[in-house]
């Protein structure tokens, strides 16, 4: 494995530092596993990761990157607007076309790397702010938010679609000059790289002198780059049917989206060094880089939200107080030993690890439903083992009474965040999160980011299409696959795996691949794509709740489709950040028996209470084995 420590400034080696992963949706097929571990094998040092307008994968990348002895550099390629991020409009700065500003004229690029812990986190900051305030079809950040948050970035005037080469290819080589001028003043003249790229491209090699030229006047330092979209040269092919993915284009449409030549790799050292043999300085400037970057990911923090308790008191003060009282109540004032003991040795437990903010964050929540005639289920889980949770109406049911464990919901001897699904009517689910945003801060709180990866199905229906083939060809080899178990499909990576558990199921699939020639093409097309990343979603019940504002602890970005806050790093890195993940259920079940009690009350004039019906009730008992219900819910 390389070492990442003490990086030489002046070796043969080279470090990348325009890379774009499987997180550029569509658009990079680098997958981070795969990616880290072929730098490790060609023994570069370092890696960067600058993904188009987001860090999506920073977490995942920082850690991946660690595991396989090479240093980690955070980055973004950012989304820059022409003028302010507020002007939400197309510019141009000539007569448009492709030699004026990209986008159709609402963005420019830009390479930042983060250089410390500052950095990164102002890297965050702005990769946030740009979706947060300056979204027009890309999340764009302006002059403003890079002068409020240069500190501790490396910047670069960017690929061709920068405004540097833009003003260039455009014969504004004055404006060209002032734009690089402005950006060396907001980061400093030793964090602003002039970013010279070769691909054998018209693009590039119509402005390199000017660029050297501009450079030579400003005196910025050279960086060399490669405009990495995939990890190995034969990943290529695969790239461009991501393409097509991306622009619902075939391979045969002569006019799709493309790449103009299969350059677009992590090049091994000496390809690098021989590309830019007339400017070894651009080379050794990626190592002097990437000997500064220096960063760590915040983990292990607590960040749980802080639960306002009244003058006097504390969380853990407060938490005893709630929950005597709440006990007290279910007995009827008169709190047996074995409950008293129970509920003491629990509390003792959640106040050593910290957790009673926790549990009074949740009760408050199930307070609130119950106030505004929201139903909340009783309790799910392990959660149902914990007096605690029965006497603040976190759950329904005595854990005493039923022989319930404490120990199987929290063990003192394994610190582990506690984990209590709430479930709500699904038809105010929404509310239950508005009401957290309010009470805790509509900056404290947002939902969770998912991604969507190309699974063997999918990857096999869009090679079908992209190869042009007719749908029902797909449809016959989608049909030939093992059944999903459990909600799972077998990888088509494991159909032809001997040591894959399920490869005896799969002869039918491997029989009609080896029959069939377009069908050869296309499960070889569709393993080249399976299993990287396809679009980001929304966690269907999950909810991040911080005490401080998420600006200053995550990325974060607003969905454009409702303005709803969504994280932009997935639940485990939410988690392992030290934030509270929560899940706000929607179960249509409370949903229908609040309908039942509703219609029992206006038909026959009876109130029932749900939690105060005997669960031992025989004629129902003998009922549930006369008839075939639709289902059990529990």
């Amino acid at each position: 494995m390389p070492n990442s420590a003490g990086i030489p400034k002046n070796s043969e080696n080279f470090v990348h530092l325009h890379v774009h992963t499987e997180y550029s949706m569509l658009d990079g097929a680098a997958k981070i596993s795969e990616l880290v571990a072929e730098v490790a094998n060609q023994n570069m040092p370092a890696i960067a990761m600058t993904d188009h307008g987001n860090v999506f994968g920073a977490f995942e990348f920082h850690k991946l990157a660690k595991a396989a002895g090479v240093k980690p550099i955070i980055g973004i390629e950012a989304y820059v607007a022409p003028e302010s991020r507020f002007d939400k409009r197309r510019v141009k700065w000539a007569e448009g076309g492709e030699d004026d500003v990209s986008g159709g004229g609402a963005y420019t690029h830009m390479t930042l790397l983060a250089e410390n812990n500052q950095g990164l986190s102002n890297l965050f900051k702005l990769s946030s702010l740009a979706s947060l305030e300056g979204f027009y079809y890309k999340p764009r950040m302006d002059q403003e938010l890079l002068s409020k948050y240069s500190k501790g970035i490396i910047a670069t005037t960017g690929c061709p679609g920068g405004e540097i080469q833009t003003r260039l290819r455009m014969g504004g080589y004055k404006e060209a000059v002032a734009a690089a001028s402005r950006m060396r003043d907001i980061f400093g003249a030793e964090n602003y790289f002039l970013e010279v790229m070769d691909h054998s491209i018209d693009i590039e090699k119509r402005v390199l002198s000017d660029l050297l030229k501009l450079g030579k006047e400003l005196n910025l330092p050279l960086l060399a780059t490669n405009d990495l979209h995939y990890t190995h040269h034969k990943d290529a092919a695969a790239h461009e049917v991501m393409l097509c993915i991306q622009s619902g284009s075939t391979l045969a449409d002569p006019k799709r989206f493309k790449f103009d030549n299969s350059e677009f790799y992590l090049k091994s050292a000496q390809q690098m060094r021989q590309l830019f043999k007339d400017l070894p300085g651009a080379c050794d400037n990626t190592l002097v880089i990437a000997e500064r970057c220096e960063t760590t990911m915040r983990e292990g923090e607590n960040l749980l939200p802080r639960f306002p308790v009244p003058a006097g008191e504390s969380e853990d003060s407060w938490l005893i107080k709630q929950s005597n009282q709440g006990l007290a109540a279910k007995m009827n004032g008169q709190i047996p030993p074995e409950y008293q003991e129970r509920l003491n040795f629990e509390l003792d437990v959640m106040i050593k690890m910290g957790f009673p903010g926790y549990f009074l964050v949740v009760a408050d929540l199930c307070n609130y439903a119950r106030q505004v005639g929201i139903r909340v289920g009783p309790g799910r889980g392990s959660a149902a083992g914990s007096l605690v949770s029965y006497s603040l109406g976190i759950t329904g049911l005595d854990p005493i009474k039923f022989g319930l464990l404490f120990e199987r919901f929290l063990n003192p001897e394994r610190i582990s965040m506690p984990d209590i699904d709430l479930d709500f009517d699904e038809r105010r689910r929404s509310e239950m999160i508005a009401y957290a945003t309010t009470k805790y801060g509509d900056n404290r709180v947002a939902q969770i980011i998912t991604y969507g990866t190309i699974k063997s199905k999918q990857a096999i229906k869009d090679s079908t299409r992209v190869l042009g083939y007719p749908y029902a060809l797909g449809e016959r080899l989608t049909k030939s696959l093992p059944p999903s178990v459990m909600g799972k499909d077998i990888s088509l990576s494991g159909i032809f795996n001997m040591d894959d558990d399920r490869y005896g199921e799969a002869s039918e699939f491997r029989n009609l691949y080896e029959a069939d020639p377009d069908s050869k093409r296309i499960v070889d097309t569709a393993l080249g794509i399976e299993g990287l990343k396809r679009q980001w979603g929304v966690h269907a019940a999950g909810v991040i709740l911080s005490k401080e504002p998420l600006l200053d602890v995550i990325p974060i970005h607003r969905r454009e489709a409702d303005g709803a806050i969504i994280t932009q790093f997935d639940m485990g890195a939410c988690e392992a950040t030290g934030l509270l993940k929560m899940d706000f259920l929607g179960l249509r079940n409370l949903s229908v028996l609040d309908d039942c009690l509703i219609n029992i009350e206006k038909n026959l004039g009876k109130t029932i209470v749900l939690e105060t019906l005997p669960l031992k009730d025989q004629k129902l008992l003998n009922y549930s084995h006369e008839v075939t219900p639709l289902a059990y819910f529990s």
